[in-house]
């Protein structure tokens, strides 16, 4: 029968013309379970690396949509679509907030993305980056050249191969950073990070901030789920304890496919009260360019919450403040 109205089934030519095309050129598929119940599946046309060192499992795919990617114990960290708004929202929001950031702690951070947002601020006179991890940092510089743009051979920046947690704690609370970024792997039962996000370590962190010093953190998927929100918001609540203010911001990052929470912890001065006005000129007058992102109008917005999440993040009865004692765990099979 022939379709006259409109309406119903497309003809052949209009079908093909609407599919996205066979997956070619995919040698395999990749998931990363969220939950029991839901994960993520992508399709890898490469494998530039594959291997262990001592602390965690580490690959290097080339994904079909999203490029080179990293990533570590079967989590996705960074992929070269969407490195950048993640890194973006990581870092600009707490550098700008500062009024003038001259010297910061990256903890993790192997891939140098992190450094290389930084660096973009000429306030900043000296970048330390502890990773625990001394063969992300190769694999990264080998394989992921793009991804910290000539940040390594920056002088203003150093490595540090090490626990970044005993790093700080060796400093035994002398004030010597202006802003403290925790781009540490997600806290996996057993892996490297599970206590970079309990309420000992931001003390420790709030310790060796200088006056007015702010620290930001990686803080998990955002999820409507709350059997699967209670990570985001128990740091969330843990931060909170400890710094006198505490905000909970996230962005979209299309190869997590998901919303992606940061929460920042500042001695001083409030992230949220920034005005796009304040934001530019910060920006300009550190000579802060090419930004994909962050902007100044998109400052303040970070820091508005949909009605669920601002309730969830007071009310989920099930998220807590974090201890050493305690940690909480992202699922992992």
């Amino acid at each position: 029968m022939t379709n006259t109205s409109g309406l119903g089934r497309p003809n052949e030519r209009e079908s093909r013309s609407l599919e996205l095309g066979p997956a070619e050129g995919i040698k395999r598929w990749f998931v990363e379970k969220h939950a029991p119940y839901t994960g993520h599946f992508y399709g890898v046309k490469n494998v530039l690396f594959s291997g262990r060192s001592p602390f965690q499992r580490i690959d290097v795919f080339e994904l079909a949509y999203y490029g080179k990617t990293l990533v570590l114990d079967g989590k996705v960290q960074s992929s070269e679509d969407s490195e950048w708004i993640y890194h973006e929202a990581l870092v600009h929001p707490a550098l700008v907030a500062h009024e003038r950031p001259e010297r910061v702690l990256i903890i993790g951070g192997g891939e140098g993305a992190t450094a290389r947002e930084v660096l973009r601020h000429n306030t900043v006179k000296a970048v330390d980056m502890v990773e625990i991890d001394i063969v992300v940092y190769e694999v990264c510089k080998r394989y992921l050249p793009e991804f910290n743009a000539g940040a390594f051979e920056d002088p203003r920046f150093s490595l540090l191969v090490g626990d970044g947690r005993r790093f700080l704690e060796a400093l035994s609370g002398r004030q010597v950073y202006d802003v403290v970024i925790v781009d540490a792997t997600d806290p996996l039962r057993g892996g490297p990070s599970y206590l970079l996000y309990t309420r000992e370590f931001y003390e420790v962190v709030k310790n060796v901030l200088k006056p007015g010093g702010l620290m930001v953190t990686q803080a998990e998927d955002v999820s409507t789920i709350p059997q699967m929100a209670i990570c985001t918001i128990s740091i969330f609540r843990t931060a909170r304890v400890v710094f006198p203010v505490a905000r909970y911001y996230h962005c979209w990052v299309p190869s997590f496919d998901g919303e992606w929470a940061f929460v920042m912890g500042s001695t001083g001065p409030d992230p949220a009260s920034l005005t796009p006005e304040e934001v530019r000129k910060r920006l300009e007058e550190r000579g802060v360019s090419g930004l994909r992102f962050y902007t100044p109008e998109l400052h303040p917005a970070l820091f508005a919450l949909p009605g669920y999440l601002a309730d969830m993040l007071e009310r989920h009865p099930q998220a807590r403040v974090i201890e050493d004692s305690a940690p909480v765990y992202v699922y992992a099979e």
